[in-house]
């Protein structure tokens, strides 16, 4: 019997340091963590799995980041996509928030030119827009996901399923693999289409997020712990931060026999740079990390029939994807289908 296919998507939040300090500088950070990208060259080159660079405006506005950037595009190809850290990509209004501003109450008009600024930032880089797009914390509402095709972008990866966070967007009965949406206008099949392409986080029993769904709906009091414990407890994935290494290959065993067809791995750039998170202190803790993200990349390989793939390329005429359905959108929320 044949080994399974599965296309494996690497997808990089390429940013400024200071991620994990709970501030957020309009200016300022640093960006020495960006030539640390290059310990992973690995994956390319040995196991045929490109990188997905999603950069933010910090790092596509200094001249040595982009140096370094154009360098590992050049030699190992991949795709630049875009990360929005909405707190230091201009413009800058007076706002009645403090930062972060959330999705759901920033206008939606600012959030469209906080995109135009960070694609005319690509273009200046690249010479042509990106077409792949990561959220700064994953705080994507449904309001500020309807800006993304008129600002160019085809694929987002804002979407982390199970993930529970109080006062976030509702992504948790969110697809593990990628599907069509229209957030502009779900009900209209000439809306502009964006291919939704979550980070795969399956869990442990088929059919328990729904019931975890559920009951947190009739306990309210309950809903933080109940969902916010779920992913603790009950949730495979192959985020490599955040899970252990026999989890990771227990979660792609299990979504690719449940039919899932990608494999989306994301981690933060300055992870790799020793001090930059609270995970990786020092240099033997980057090294040890780094080890792991090998092993698992040659597991793949030994395990499945793999397709390295980038986040724009799931978008191509290479791959075809359900769109979310009627009855999936009442069932869960709307913030994320």
């Amino acid at each position: 019997m044949g080994k399974k296919p599965l296309a494996v998507v690497i997808s990089l939040d390429v940013e400024e340091e200071g991620l994990f300090s709970g501030t957020y500088p309009r200016e300022g950070a640093g960006l020495s963590n960006i030539v640390e990208l290059k310990r992973l060259e690995f994956l390319p080159d040995a196991f045929g799995l490109p990188l997905t660079y999603l950069c933010d405006y910090p790092v596509l506005s200094d001249g040595p980041s982009r140096d370094i950037l154009a360098g590992l595009l050049a030699r190992h190809g991949g795709e630049l996509g875009a990360h929005l850290h909405p707190w230091n990509t201009p413009p800058f209004p007076d706002l009645p928030w403090p930062e972060p501003v959330s999705t759901a109450v920033m206008p939606t008009g600012l959030f469209r030119a906080k995109l135009d600024s960070l694609q005319a930032a690509v273009r200046d880089f690249a010479g042509q827009p990106a077409v792949s797009f990561r959220m700064g914390r994953w705080n994507l509402f449904r309001r500020a996901m309807a800006e993304l095709p008129g600002a160019g972008f085809l694929v987002d990866s804002s979407v982390a399923p199970l993930r529970h966070v109080p006062g976030g967007p509702d992504h948790f009965l969110a697809p593990c693999d990628p599907y069509w949406v229209r957030p502009g206008a779900p009900e209209d099949p000439d809306a502009p289409r964006l291919l939704e392409a979550p980070t795969t986080q399956a869990p442990l029993v088929p059919g328990s997020p729904g019931l975890a769904y559920a009951l947190a709906g009739r306990l309210p009091a309950w809903r933080d712990a109940l969902l916010g414990g779920f992913m603790k407890t009950l949730v495979l994935g192959v985020n490599p931060v955040w899970m252990p290494e026999a989890t990771m290959r227990l979660a792609a065993l299990a979504h690719a026999r449940r039919g899932g067809r990608v494999l989306t791995l994301f981690w933060h750039s300055s992870e790799l740079l020793p001090g930059g998170s609270p995970h990786f202190p020092d240099r033997a803790a980057v090294d040890a990390f780094v080890a792991k993200v090998r092993r698992f990349a040659g597991w793949l390989r030994r395990t499945f029939e793999v397709t390295g793939t980038t986040l724009g390329e799931l978008a191509g005429p290479g791959f075809s994807w359900p769109a979310c359905s009627p009855e999936s959108r009442r069932n869960s929320t709307r913030d994320w289908g």
